[in-house]
């Protein structure tokens, strides 16, 4: 069998093989199950051994197809069963569509020219409460990726469990936070042992399914932990430990697949290092034998409340795609492909919207976003067709211009061309080989003859589709009334001083009422020269409404950019006793690792 790989790895022609010297005492040794056949080896004909040899060779070769082979890499790409490979990959978060739209979306990514779908995995939404998994409905993790299979592509398994995401939380479980001596994300016991578990867990998961690769499956990547580098520039070497001893426990499980660490410069052998940015042509991992990888290029953006929706045009992200792509790279992610919809609590930052639409290829409820779904699907094929040349060369760099040049990929066994103008404002016509191009304003054509556009990222083909949304008439809320909270009842916690939010909702709710009374006596100068106290909130976010004695008088709230909130207003209380009820409202748990809590504080000013 090792003989067959490496002859898999060595060897692509007929020719090749035909023309390997043959020594009889290695044909006996491969034979060793065919007895009869000895007899007569002792004056073979070189042409017939060699032809027996071949057809020999194909046969294990189709068995080692059939049980399996580690997917590796070298500076150049991915291996996928010995095939260097230019991967083109999509986004799609399970929990952020129904298990009803899964097939559709799987299926519209294929058509569009994918090779994997790539999705983290949410450690709070399998894990609600200590050692109580689910993994049902939109949340069925093994569903998804054998869907995934079914349709004949692959995987990229972003385990963390540490996401970000714009995920309540950052996908962490709050009940984290309860663990006796916890810090997240740092070289801290009770943490790595609650990490660690969950990622065997999940890995364990796959492996019974027989998910990954080498088993047959679709897995051919995995990712441990998420985006470290600004937290190992805020903790320092604790963080830098806890960093590698992720790396080194991820690659002890022995998946058969590579790992991979995005924004993690440190990454150690062997987990590959990769690139999370609007841009990366200029990223290189921290080894010359790690290929190139693009974990997240940022389709757009996602959306806040008060904010505006952000966009990005098509033309710039297919010309970040192939810039990338002529700059080495082979492995090309999209984030998001289909972003979907933060159901329930799910929507963290704070501040982040319900939908989650990233204006990704597929929108929110799966619909092709034309023109981009189609003018990428055109690139995704131009790439293809170059994709011989590109994973078996080195880019030769020819100018063309003040701002234009030539990345060359030319081999015996193809020649592809991408011919750049990085002028923002002129077009122009360049000369290349026997033939004149003409090349918009920041925009790369692909000749993957080295002769032919048949691409270029700002020539847009694809039909413009302009929705327009209309109101749905038809449609009646039910409502019911919310009494406002005034009095203690056997579910209230009565406490000193105001306590953080989450410490006593464990985010079973967005909602905690803080209610104190106030007494007034007759002889208080305010009752006397009119002049009102000052009610004072002040709070770490992020929405709050304010109520003295059962009227409401005020709300306030924060930002995504500053969550912080400060409610000052004149209260008329009255003699006796007043009663003072805020109602607390978090909008999404924040993902950041330094950022785990809600506090609220309050000052009543009596002049």
């Amino acid at each position: 069998f090792r003989f067959a790989q490496k002859l898999n790895q060595k060897s692509s022609t007929l020719s090749n093989i035909l023309t390997l010297p043959l020594e009889i005492e290695t044909i006996k040794a491969l034979t060793w199950w065919i007895p009869s056949l000895h007899l007569s080896l002792s004056s073979p004909h070189p042409t017939l051994l060699r032809i027996f040899l071949l057809l020999l060779l194909l046969l294990l070769l189709l068995l080692l197809q059939c049980i399996g082979t580690a997917v590796t890499y070298d500076g150049k790409a991915i291996i996928v069963n010995g095939q260097r490979r230019i991967l083109i990959s999509g986004s799609i978060h399970y929990p952020r569509s129904t298990p009803e739209m899964w097939p559709d979306l799987i299926q519209k990514a294929k058509d569009g020219g994918l090779d994997v779908i790539q999705t983290y995995v949410f450690w709070n939404g399998h894990e609600p409460t200590p050692g109580n998994y689910y993994f049902n409905d939109r949340y069925d993790l093994v569903k998804f990726v054998k869907l995934v299979q079914q349709a004949g592509l692959y995987l990229n398994l972003r385990i963390g469990p540490y996401v970000c995401a714009e995920w309540n939380f950052g996908g962490l479980p709050v009940w984290l936070k309860d663990v006796p001596g916890i810090s997240f994300r740092t070289d801290n016991e009770p943490f790595k042992a609650a990490m660690q578990k969950f990622t065997e867990k999940i890995v364990n998961m796959m492996k019974q399914e027989q998910l990954f690769e080498p088993q047959g499956g679709p897995i051919i990547l995995s990712q441990i932990e998420n985006e470290m580098d600004p937290v190992e520039y805020e903790i320092g070497a604790p963080a830098k430990a806890y960093a590698q001893w992720a790396a080194k426990m991820a690659v002890g499980l022995d998946t058969g697949v590579p790992w991979i660490m995005c924004k993690q410069e440190d990454a150690p052998d062997p987990v590959i290092n990769t690139c999370n940015a609007f841009y990366c042509e200029n990223f290189k991992p921290n080894a010359p034998y790690k290929p190139k990888m693009w974990t997240e290029a940022w389709t757009a953006w996602f959306s806040a409340w008060g904010n505006p929706v952000a966009y990005r045009p098509a033309e710039d992200l297919a010309f970040s795609i192939v810039k990338f792509i002529q700059s080495g790279g082979s492995y090309a992610n999209y984030y998001m492909y289909h972003g979907g919809t933060n159901f329930g609590r799910t929507a963290g930052g704070p501040f982040v919207t319900t939908s989650y639409d990233y204006d990704a290829p597929l929108d929110e409820y799966g619909l092709t976003n034309e023109p981009r779904y189609t003018h990428l699907k055109h690139m995704h094929k131009a790439i293809k067709q170059s994709e011989t040349a590109l994973v078996s060369a080195d880019a030769t760099v020819r100018s063309l211009g003040k701002n234009q040049e030539a990345h060359v990929y030319s081999s015996k066994w193809g020649c592809a061309a991408f011919l750049a103008n990085y002028d923002v404002n002129y077009a122009v016509t360049v000369d290349f080989g026997n033939g004149r191009y003409d090349l918009p304003a920041w925009s790369i054509s692909i000749l993957p003859d080295c002769k032919t556009e048949f691409y270029n990222t700002a020539k847009v083909s694809a039909p413009r589709v302009h929705r327009k949304m209309t109101p749905v008439g038809g449609f009646t809320w039910n409502s019911y009334i919310d009494e406002v909270a005034s009095g203690f009842a056997s579910d209230t916690t009565t406490l000193d001083g105001l306590w953080e939010q989450v410490y006593l909702t464990k985010d079973s709710s967005d909602y905690l009422w803080y209610m104190t009374d106030i007494k007034i006596e007759g002889n208080e100068a305010f009752l006397k020269n009119g002049d009102d106290p000052v009610l004072t909130v002040q709070s770490a976010g992020h929405f709050v409404n304010v109520f003295v004695n059962g009227k409401l008088i005020g709300s306030a709230y924060g930002s995504k950019d500053n969550p912080k909130l400060t409610f000052s207003q004149g209260v008329k209380l009255n003699v006796g006793v007043n009663k003072i009820a805020l109602l607390s409202a978090s909008v999404g748990l924040a993902v950041s690792v330094s950022h785990f809590s809600l506090e609220l504080g309050l000052n009543l000013a009596v002049p």
